[in-house]
């Protein structure tokens, strides 16, 4: 019996590789079915997110290589390709991996929050499917459980570790109530769209979004409840705008300080925070100058990032901790659900034997034997029986030389 974590992650694959071996959520149903009917996977849960595709089951056998040839031909990608991009664990490693997946330790930012939600929908998927069964009810609830944990008692998941989300927490500092702010977003790329989920997520319900391409602004503002415009009408955005955010990939800055003095002016000296993202900068260092206004750069705010990256890496060690401590409770249940599983099965053939012995001593009996004979006949039956299949392991063992074995036993004889 062995559980089996096998999988491609943003540490293994690029991005088109991932995409190769992405389960649509259509398609999870019948992948899970059709997983679990390999014979020796007996349960079986797929996660599948933009950064990650990993499967994990339980083998009642400890060959992995049909697990390999399935997902290969399930996404018709040849198995020798993709097994240069494969990472897989087993057992106690397995249980260790899928609990600190999540938790956030595994994530391409540490501590993100979003992967637990992600194993709940893909373990609930699972039951519905039918793949899951005592094991994996027992270890994800367990994964669960330590996730919490995780980020109830350790702030691995705190402050800001991108600089579009540290920009944001500059904004709440500034900003009382950053709900009735009126946020510029310049530029409309990857940088731009996490500053934009970000302020989302803050309750911001005002944000304009300009950028070059008006049909790559127009896909933000939609996503983000926004407006869109071209970076051509600047001139008019500035003045309304309590915050802007810059990250476009402009050669030279964009926004000069006689734009920003202009803007100043027709807000009547209410204050602006501008935050430069852009590398080279998009606004004029000297715009810093200028009163009523706070500029902060990509350089100031990667201290910051740099900062919390330590600070979230030393939570991660307790972390850690936590989760190892979980995985062997777990490992401890797994091994006395498999010692009462022996117990059970040892224990039901040892009562047929001693049914069938007893019953064959009351035809004795009422064969007119003599008690003495019949029950010296049931004792010696009853031994012969209960040493039969002990006396050959052991003899098995000697032949072997396995001495492992042989201290066991002796052991228990001794008890």
């Amino acid at each position: 019996m062995t559980i089996l974590a096998l999988g491609v992650n943003h540490k293994t694959a690029s991005v088109e590789v991932r995409e190769k071996v992405a389960f649509a959520a259509d398609e999870l149903e019948m992948a899970l079915q059709s997983l679990t009917q390999l014979g020796h996977v007996s349960e079986s849960v797929i996660v599948s997110t933009c950064n990650r595709t990993e499967l994990y089951c339980h083998l009642e056998e400890g060959d992995l290589t049909p697990v390999i040839e399935w997902l290969a031909n399930f996404h018709h990608v040849p198995a020798a390709e993709l097994s240069q991009y494969l990472y897989q664990y087993a057992d106690d490693k397995a249980v260790n991996h899928l609990m600190s997946v999540a938790s956030g330790l595994d994530s391409l930012v540490l501590g993100e929050p979003q992967i637990l939600g992600q194993v709940k929908q893909a373990f609930q998927q699972a039951k519905e499917a039918g793949t899951v069964g005592t094991i994996f009810e027992r270890l994800f609830q367990s994964t669960f459980s330590i996730a919490k944990d995780v980020r109830t008692h350790t702030e691995v998941g705190q402050n800001a570790v991108s600089v579009a989300f540290a920009a944001v927490n500059l904004a709440k500092h500034i900003f009382a109530n950053l709900s009735s702010a009126k946020v510029l977003l310049v530029g409309a790329g990857e940088t731009a769209e996490l500053a934009a989920r970000h302020l989302s997520e803050q309750g911001v319900a005002q944000m304009m979004i300009a950028n070059r391409t008006r049909a790559r602004g127009e896909a933000l503002a939609a996503a983000v409840g926004g407006e869109a415009h071209s970076l051509s009408d600047l001139h008019y955005l500035l003045p309304q705008a309590d915050i802007v955010i810059s990250s476009t990939a402009s050669p030279l800055p964009i926004i000069g300080k006689g734009l920003v003095e202009q803007a100043v002016k027709k807000r009547r000296h209410q204050p602006m925070l501008l935050i430069d993202l852009a590398v080279p900068r998009d606004i004029e260092e000297q715009v810093g100058d200028l009163d009523d206004v706070f500029l902060y750069t990509v350089d100031d705010l990667q201290s910051i990032v740099s900062t919390n990256r330590k600070q979230r890496e030393t939570e991660a060690e307790a972390a850690r901790l936590m989760i190892e401590e979980q995985a062997l409770s777990f490992a401890a249940w797994l091994r006395s659900l498999n010692s009462i599983d022996l117990l059970r099965r040892y224990r039901q053939s040892h009562q047929l034997a001693s049914d069938q012995a007893v019953q064959r001593a009351l035809n004795s009996l009422a064969a007119g034997k003599s008690a003495e004979d019949v029950v010296t006949e049931l004792a010696n039956r009853l031994t012969n029986t209960l040493m039969h299949t002990p006396t050959r392991a052991i003899q098995d063992a000697g032949r072997r030389g396995d001495l492992t074995a042989l201290a066991a036993y002796q052991k228990l004889i001794k008890d």
